[in-house]
């Protein structure tokens, strides 16, 4: 059988190093252009092979797409649990939170989050891994506000619900300010943003606002 010459050579790799290529080409595009933007051509044109080989280590493009969005987030939760945990108090790890989500220095994952909410609706795999993503985070939140009432610096009788009422505000705020920038309007400055979420936490908690960073100029 003659071989096409179009076709790209393909560099010999172990099974768990191309595997792992892949994996890596998806994160990559999800990142830069969305998670829709990951398909068997894309990735094959981005790692320089032919597409029959990303169908030979991907028997689902859902199931990739479910993965890469999966990896995306979990990275982003462990930067952030790192933050908050290297914070002396409670307190401080809640006002680092807040100013690194709403900060709009992470607009690639936001997006990446848009794009789980969105094709989520027509995806099983995805709206799993969304709704998996979406419950971590709020743990990571509630952990926080857990932390703060036993070192006896919140009032919260309830943090799971706080939490994912605080996540959703963040993910909202953050949709919205997305959309807005890239549409070429004004998303606004992230600081009114922080001092938004601040301010109703500071209320639920009984904290002086102060507490959670200064307030906008």
């Amino acid at each position: 059988m003659a071989v096409d010459p179009s076709q790209p050579r393909a560099r010999r790799m172990r099974p768990e190093d191309r595997r792992e290529q892949i994996v890596a080409a998806a994160r990559a595009l999800a990142l830069e252009e969305g998670l829709d933007a990951i398909s068997r051509r894309t990735l094959a044109a981005r790692i320089g092979v032919a597409a029959a080989l990303i169908g030979h280590y991907t028997t689902s493009m859902e199931e990739l797409v479910a993965e890469t969005f999966t990896a995306i987030s979990a990275r982003e939760l462990a930067e952030v649990r790192e933050l908050a945990t290297a914070r002396p108090t409670p307190t401080a790890a809640l006002a680092a939170t807040l100013a690194t989500l709403l900060g709009g220095e992470r607009d690639d994952v936001t997006a990446v989050w848009a794009d789980g909410w969105s094709l989520g609706r027509r995806s099983a795999p995805l709206a799993g891994a969304v709704l998996e993503q979406l419950i971590a985070w709020e743990r990571l939140m509630s952990g926080i506000l857990r932390d703060g009432v036993a070192a006896g610096e919140f009032r919260c009788a309830a943090p799971e619900a706080l939490a994912r009422e605080v996540m959703g505000m963040i993910d909202g705020l953050n949709a919205q300010a997305l959309v807005r920038r890239r549409a070429g309007g004004d998303p606004g400055e992230s600081e009114p943003r922080i001092d938004l979420v601040a301010a109703v936490l500071a209320t639920e908690l009984g904290i002086p606002r102060e507490a959670l960073g200064p307030r906008p100029a």
